[in-house]
């Protein structure tokens, strides 16, 4: 499958089968993960991979969709403020790692037939005290993470000329 192919396969999924997903998948998915690229290097991340009955309903907790329950297991990723490289006028650039590191755990689900969604809007404070993160941890995302059992929607994007600006 080319990249293309895969971008266009990647989405939101919101229904999840209840079948576990393979040890090896997510052995594979993380390792993609690891590889993502950050300013300066600086991996400034943490990804908890959450499968345990007890812990999965701790997460629950903090996104509480009835579509959110229906995955098998999730991922917090969490961006380490301390460790973030800031740029000379002042920007931090953990949001924009984080967000890397994400989309290539999201793409390598893909390409072995999993399914993710991104979740921002989530209780963070809670889901920081329910894991015990360290004080410079800041949870920035939760993936489910699991065979669909819904459909991809046609996805609208803008056109060319809407998005591109050729100098």
């Amino acid at each position: 499958m080319d990249f293309l192919d895969l971008v266009k396969q990647r989405y939101s999924c919101r229904s999840y089968q209840a079948k576990s997903v393979e040890q090896e998948k997510v052995d594979y998915v993380m390792e993609c993960v690891r590889f993502a690229p950050s300013a300066v290097n600086k991996q400034p991340w943490r990804f908890h991979v959450i499968s345990s009955d007890g812990d999965k309903e701790k997460l629950r907790q903090c996104y509480n969709r009835d579509w959110f329950t229906t995955a098998p297991m999730y991922v917090i990723a969490s961006i380490l403020h301390d460790e973030e490289w800031v740029r000379s006028d002042g920007k931090h650039h953990g949001d924009i790692d984080i967000a890397i590191a994400v989309e290539h755990l999201c793409l390598a689900a893909t390409e072995q037939g999993l399914a993710t969604c991104w979740v921002c809007n989530f209780d963070a404070d809670l889901c920081h005290k329910l894991f015990s993160l360290a004080a410079n941890e800041e949870p920035a995302v939760l993936i489910p993470l699991g065979y669909a059992a819904d459909a991809p929607k046609e996805k609208t994007r803008k056109t060319a000329e809407e998005i591109i600006v050729r100098e």
